[in-house]
C-alpha cells in the first residue's frame, strides 16, 4: 500500500506542478485581463448614456491602461539586469561557502543551478539594456 501510495505522489506531484500550476496562471491571467476590459467597457457605456456630449476618445484614453516610454523600459530592464545578475553572484559565493566549510551536504548543486539561471537571466538583460539603449537614445535626440 505505500509503494502505490509513493508511486501516486510520485506521478501527481509532478503533473500537478507542470501542467495544472501553468494552466491554472493562464486562466487567472486571461481572466482578470478580460474583467478589467469589461469594466472599462461598462464606465465608456455609462458615461455615453449619461452624457451625450462626452468626447469618447479622451474619456477611452484615459481608461486605458498607460504605456511606458522606452527610456521607462531602458531604466526597467537595467534594473532587472542588475538584479538578476547580483543574484546570481550571490548565490554562487554561497554555493563556494557552503562547499568550502560543508562538502559532505551536496547542497551545492542546487545554489549553483539557481545561480546559473538567475546569472543567464541577467546577462540576457543587460545585453538587452545594451543594445536597445543607442536605438532610444536616438530616437529622443531626432
Amino acid at each position: 500500500m505505500d509503494d502505490l501510495f509513493e508511486l501516486a505522489i510520485a506521478v501527481l506531484v509532478p503533473l500537478g506542478i507542470c501542467v495544472v500550476l501553468p494552466v491554472l496562471i493562464v486562466f487567472f491571467i486571461t481572466r482578470i485581463s478580460t474583467n478589467s476590459d469589461n469594466k472599462r467597457a461598462e464606465v465608456l457605456i455609462k458615461a455615453i448614456e449619461c452624457n451625450a456630449n462626452i468626447d469618447a476618445d479622451k474619456l477611452t484614453e484615459a481608461l486605458s491602461k498607460q504605456k511606458k516610454t522606452p527610456m521607462e523600459l531602458l531604466n526597467i530592464r537595467l534594473l532587472r539586469g542588475c538584479i538578476f545578475t547580483l543574484l546570481g553572484v550571490a548565490a554562487t559565493a554561497t554555493a563556494a561557502i557552503i562547499g568550502s566549510n560543508r562538502p559532505e551536504l551536496n547542497f551545492q548543486y542546487p545554489i549553483i543551478m539557481f545561480a546559473g539561471f538567475c546569472f543567464a537571466v541577467g546577462i540576457s538583460y543587460l545585453i538587452v539594456y545594451f543594445v536597445s539603449r543607442k536605438s532610444v537614445t536616438d530616437n529622443n535626440n531626432n
